[in-house]
């Protein structure tokens, strides 16, 4: 098996309690999660990684306290507009996962600039999963191949998902403790390796990512084939 998984999405969890261990408001947790976001994003890169899907704001994300909401949306148009420099130098191409309609316009301009700007990157694609659920996107999917009167088969199902195009997750981490995939990347996630980590999201760095990668390879994916089968022996 690859050392380095195609695929790799990760629920970014543990902003707020790491500000709240520290006195700090809730924002500024999402502010330290910001340069974890980079961190993460560079390393991913460096191990040769094709696809990092990062679960930014859900659709579940909408029942927080209105002032918090309104600051993660601040936090993603400076993100995107300090980060783009650093995307282009990476060959970094940005997409969107998620259902744009209710993101907020001046966030959703920025964040089609920044795709747009990006599209021809290709040495590894960031998905940011916002205003996302993949119960919502697996719907979507199915009334649009409704709509065009195509088989109802995964084939098909799989280019009208937000991921059309590209690898199913090979690795999904968590962290900040909870052991749940809450609505993200159900379809995708079907065969992926899980790995929980108890590292709040502002501490995960590199070397957390890179321990990730090394569980990830000592794993044995069968794909329903036994052990013996994968290892040649029958």
């Amino acid at each position: 098996m690859s050392q380095t998984p195609r695929h790799v999405a990760i629920i970014m969890d543990g902003n707020g309690r790491w500000a709240e261990a520290r006195g700090l408001g809730r924002l500024e947790g999402h502010h330290a999660g910001a340069a974890s976001v980079r961190t993460i994003t560079t390393r991913a890169r460096e191990r040769g990684v094709e696809s990092l899907t990062l679960f930014a704001f859900s659709t579940e994300n909408w029942n927080r306290p209105k002032g918090e909401v309104r600051g993660l949306w601040r936090l993603l148009i400076d993100f995107l507009k300090t980060e783009l420099p650093t995307l282009i130098k990476n060959q970094i191409g940005l997409r969107l996962l998620g259902d744009p309609d209710a993101i907020p316009p001046l966030a959703l301009r920025t964040l089609n600039s920044v795709i747009n700007r990006s599209q021809k990157n290709t040495r590894m694609t960031l998905n940011l999963a916002l205003n996302y659920g993949a119960k919502d996107e697996i719907l979507q999917a199915m009334r649009r191949l409704s709509e065009a009167g195509e088989p109802f088969d995964e084939a098909h199902l799989e280019k009208r998902l937000y991921t059309a195009g590209q690898a199913p997750v090979d690795l999904l981490i968590r962290t900040g403790g909870e052991h749940r995939l809450s609505n993200f990347l159900l379809w995708q996630s079907a065969y992926a390796e899980l790995l929980f980590s108890d590292i709040l999201w502002p501490d995960f760095d590199a070397a957390a990512f890179d321990d990730a990668l090394t569980e990830y390879a000592k794993r044995e994916r069968r794909f329903g084939r036994t052990g013996a089968q994968i290892r040649g022996e029958l």
